[in-house]
């Protein structure tokens, strides 16, 4: 499987039908009915991307990227709305709430995975970029992931969060450690966790604090 993503929409055969068009292209896809079933599964694991409906009994769409605007956990997690509410004052309502995109029902299934594929490979260029741009500063603190380790982690995490600050990629990092992609995914899932962080760099500045004392 690929990256993670969760889906929120209170219309059970559309949920299906976008759950369905991101698993053909491997992603891994979880579902929610709600906003407030969302953000059970959020506190769980941290998806990758959402795509939400705004329209939803309870916790609406815009409810929902409010609320995990306001968190430093969830705060960067990138959000695709995917509704029926068409006017110029919904985009900009969208927009307004930190939205990363904006689609409208009845939706091109190539146009979704599109934009999906387009911010998710955008976050991935960012996050190895800033991860290059620590080691390059201070590439004299690197060398073999084993120098690198930290209480809060397992060994396994530890050696990945090493591999992460020397700028590598999940594709590359399971090459390297000889496991595969998923058990990856699911280190890093675990380092952000446990140490409530949102994302790669914040893993490759700890490494290298860790490593110039």
């Amino acid at each position: 499987m690929g990256k993670r993503i969760l889906v929120v929409d209170d219309e059970a055969k559309l949920l299906k039908a976008v759950a369905v068009i991101l698993r053909a292209e491997d992603y891994d896809v979880i579902t929610a009915a709600s906003g407030a079933e969302a953000l059970i599964n959020i506190s769980r694991t941290i998806p990758d991307l959402i795509v939400s409906d705004i329209r939803m009994p309870g916790m609406d769409g815009y409810q929902l990227a409010k609320t995990l605007r306001q968190n430093a956990r969830t705060d960067l997690i990138p959000i695709i709305f995917l509704t029926a509410k068409d006017e110029r004052k919904d985009r900009l309502q969208s927009l307004r709430s930190g939205v990363d995109a904006y689609l409208t029902k009845p939706f091109d299934p190539e146009e979704l995975l599109a934009v999906v594929a387009n911010i998710l490979n955008r976050i991935e260029r960012m996050s190895l970029e800033l991860a290059r741009m620590v080691r390059n500063v201070n590439s004299e603190n690197f060398s073999d992931p084993d120098d690198f380790t930290d209480d809060d982690l397992t060994e396994a995490e530890s050696r990945v969060a090493r591999l992460v600050a020397d700028g590598m990629s999940n594709k590359d990092i399971a090459a390297e450690l000889n496991i595969s992609v998923r058990t990856v995914e699911g280190h890093i899932s675990n380092i952000l966790s446990k140490k409530s962080w949102n994302n790669r760099v914040e893993i490759a500045r700890h490494v290298l604090n860790r490593t110039e004392k």
